[in-house]
């Protein structure tokens, strides 16, 4: 890939760009055949992206009019901190893209996204079977050295 790699917000013709990579996405968290995610939970993602009223924010990479990466981040208050944060949620790069440089870029334009909405601080996790992914994180981030639990309900 040597075409300019440039990020901007997704819109309502990405859909089926998109959802190939979120499609991607899901199926490196193994959320694929059983545990597939509905199609009305991938819906509804893709609608708050352009509701105002969600704190839900989408980019989109794209390089020679392909879209090679996406990212979803969303705005929301903390109990330490006056200002909001922002959590960078999703994160993918075509398997043909990556070591190229778009994940740095989509997570720097959240970063400057989040600035210029006053936001304090952006964060995010993976797992810890991501090596690959954290050769960039430990450059663009610091590790807190947070532990994750979750339940389901």
């Amino acid at each position: 890939m040597t075409e300019a790699i440039h990020v901007r917000p997704v819109v309502l013709s990405d859909f089926p760009a998109w959802k190939v990579l979120w499609d991607g996405y899901n199926a490196f968290y193994d959320r694929h055949g059983d545990t597939a995610l509905p199609l009305e939970i991938t819906r509804m993602t893709w609608s708050r992206f352009f509701d105002v009223y969600e704190p839900m924010h989408a980019l989109v990479a794209e390089s020679a009019g392909e879209l090679v990466g996406l990212t979803h981040f969303l705005f929301h208050r903390s109990t330490i901190q006056l200002g909001p944060s922002c959590y960078l949620q999703d994160l993918f790069t075509a398997e043909a893209a990556r070591g190229k440089g778009v994940g740095r870029k989509l997570i720097e334009e959240v970063y400057r996204r989040a600035q210029t909405s006053g936001v304090e601080r952006v964060y995010w996790h993976t797992r810890e079977t991501n090596t690959t992914a954290m050769q960039l994180y430990d450059k663009v981030g610091e590790k807190q050295g947070s532990v994750v639990y979750r339940k389901s309900l």
